[in-house]
């Protein structure tokens, strides 16, 4: 049974990569088929989806900054948000209460409450996908985000423990004294190499910390969320990260499959869930006007608004134990997971088409920024110079190093992570902030005399947004880009790059040349000049 849930997996996962989706929708579509089919949830699929979901909790704890919860934007925007549009959904369910609708028609206050309760939530799972997709995890609005996510999953920690009354245990006074723990995890990761010893390392962190918080009487899944975030200033961490991401998705196909298997949808219960999902533009809109309140650009605050504008696989952790708790009906467990389910493909349908989107709609939305906007501001592009090298990475550190050393250009860095300022300057390299993908970056490009753009960035999407809003800024220069695979060099020249450089393909060209122009003495010699 497990073998024909995966077929059908892969089958949807890659008609919805046909149809240029994120396979998760194909998952949901699957997990929804097979439900109606009369198949329910498995033992195994269950484990692997929380098994997931810890790996998850895990890489986001890796890559927070847990200042960045300090923040008034980030707790503040959580709970205003929170009570805004739980007081809307709880009027909108009465509503359709007196329209006597079906499920509504009867719905009592307490019922309403907690589904209203449950619907403010954003999905960490929808979310964080998207954006580590988009490769948009470390820009200002992928940190926003993930930092109100993380909010709201301590909300929801404390809601859990208040509802069944699980009080933790004594022995959860003393989870701070892990901080002394982080040299050993620390030497862990860096004593354990590079390659699957690594990975074994941050699963056992994983479900180490899983266990012990829940030993304790918390959130299991809390306790790999502080695992990661207790090793995330390791060096390692990044690597770990990289390393855990593939198995990470892996899982995660069993959490998607589980939201469709576990409802048995009728009309009824369908027709209520697409009413509620009228309410996520509703949900978007509180989210955009809060942020934009918090001194943010309006790109910010429509990117981070967009993100977390669908409900949360928390709803139906909510309907769990409300329904064997008696508060809820199994009828409105199955309504809410269509909901999540619409919402999910919502989100993944309208965030591919978020930077479009601001730049349609750019004058319109910087009319809600406040005259203290500053936050997230992008630095013009430089001036007096001839290289710019968009993301510095490793890749991009070595060519903007290389390109001002041997071939005495003027070169200038763009990257969104301010953390890495310090050390870029510590090289000696002229770095702006910027976001290649920002049409507001790009304006007086016309001015510029750059005759080389250089793009190294992570994602082939956002790569391919970021040449074309540079061609639209009327840039007529040379554009270089880098891709993995043919098929993404054919979309970069697609897109307007002049060339295009293969890692894998041209490395070992890259190899050989760099080899030999170190070694000249193997190099056959010429024969002199008969005179």
């Amino acid at each position: 049974m497990d073998s024909l849930i995966v077929i059908a997996a892969f089958i949807c996962g890659f008609a919805a990569r046909q149809l240029g989706q994120p396979p998760l929708v194909g998952y949901l579509v699957a997990g929804f088929g097979l439900g109606m089919a009369g198949l329910e949830p498995s033992a195994s699929i269950q484990t692997i989806a929380d098994a997931g979901i810890a790996m998850m909790l895990f890489i986001i704890g890796l890559k927070l900054d847990i200042r960045s919860l300090l923040r008034p934007e980030i707790y503040r925007s959580t709970l205003e948000n929170g009570l805004s549009f739980g007081l809307v959904g709880f009027c909108f369910l009465l509503f359709l209460g007196l329209l006597g609708l079906p499920l509504v028609s009867d719905i009592t206050l307490q019922q309403a409450a907690l589904v209203a309760f449950a619907l403010s939530f954003s999905s960490t799972v929808c979310a964080v996908s998207m954006l580590e997709e988009r490769g948009e995890f470390r820009v200002r609005h992928g940190q926003v985000a993930v930092g109100i996510l993380i909010v709201q999953d301590i909300i929801a920690v404390l809601f859990l423990t208040a509802s069944t009354g699980k009080i933790p245990s004594a022995w959860a006074l003393l989870l701070p004294l892990l901080l002394f723990a982080r040299p050993l995890f620390g030497y862990l990761l860096r004593a354990s190499g590079h390659d699957e010893v690594l990975i074994l390392a941050g699963i056992i962190l994983t479900f180490t910390g899983s266990a012990l918080f829940e030993a304790v009487g918390m959130k299991a899944d809390l306790g790999a969320l502080v695992f990661g975030m207790l090793v995330s200033g390791d060096r390692k961490a990044g690597e770990l990260a990289k390393s855990m991401i593939s198995f990470k998705d892996i899982f995660l196909i069993g959490f998607f499959l589980n939201i469709g298997l576990s409802a048995s949808p009728s009309l009824d219960m369908l027709g209520i869930a697409l009413l509620l999902c009228l309410l996520l533009p509703l949900k978007w809109g509180i989210f955009f006007l809060l942020l934009s309140r918090y001194r943010m650009r309006a790109r910010t605050a429509l990117l981070a608004s967009l993100a977390l504008a669908q409900y949360s696989e928390f709803g139906l952790i909510v309907a769990a134990l409300s329904l064997e708790l008696g508060w809820l009906t199994q009828s409105w467990m199955a309504t809410l997971a269509i909901a999540v389910s619409i919402s999910f493909v919502l989100s993944t349908l309208i965030n591919g088409r978020s930077h479009p989107l601001y730049s349609r709609y750019r004058e319109r939305l910087k009319r809600f920024e406040t005259s203290l906007a500053t936050d997230d501001d992008p630095q013009c592009p430089a001036r007096n110079v001839e290289v710019l090298i968009v993301g510095m990475g490793r890749v991009d550190s070595g060519a903007y190093d290389t390109v001002e050393s041997q071939y005495n250009l003027r070169v200038c860095g763009v990257d969104t992570d301010k953390s890495k300022f310090p050390q870029h300057q510590a090289a000696g390299r002229k770095v702006i902030y910027g976001d290649a993908e920002d049409a507001d970056f790009w304006e007086g490009m016309q001015t510029t005399r750059y005759k080389l753009v250089m793009f190294t960035m992570p994602s082939l999407s956002e790569m391919v947004d970021a040449v074309q809003q540079l061609r639209s800024s009327g840039y007529t220069g040379k554009v270089a880009a880098v891709a993995k695979y043919e098929d993404e060099r054919a979309a970069m020249q697609a897109a307007g790059a002049d060339v295009v450089f293969n890692y894998y393909a041209e490395a070992g060209a890259g190899f050989a040349e760099h080899t030999l122009s170190n070694l000249l003495e193997l190099l056959p010699q010429k024969p002199a000049a008969l005179v």
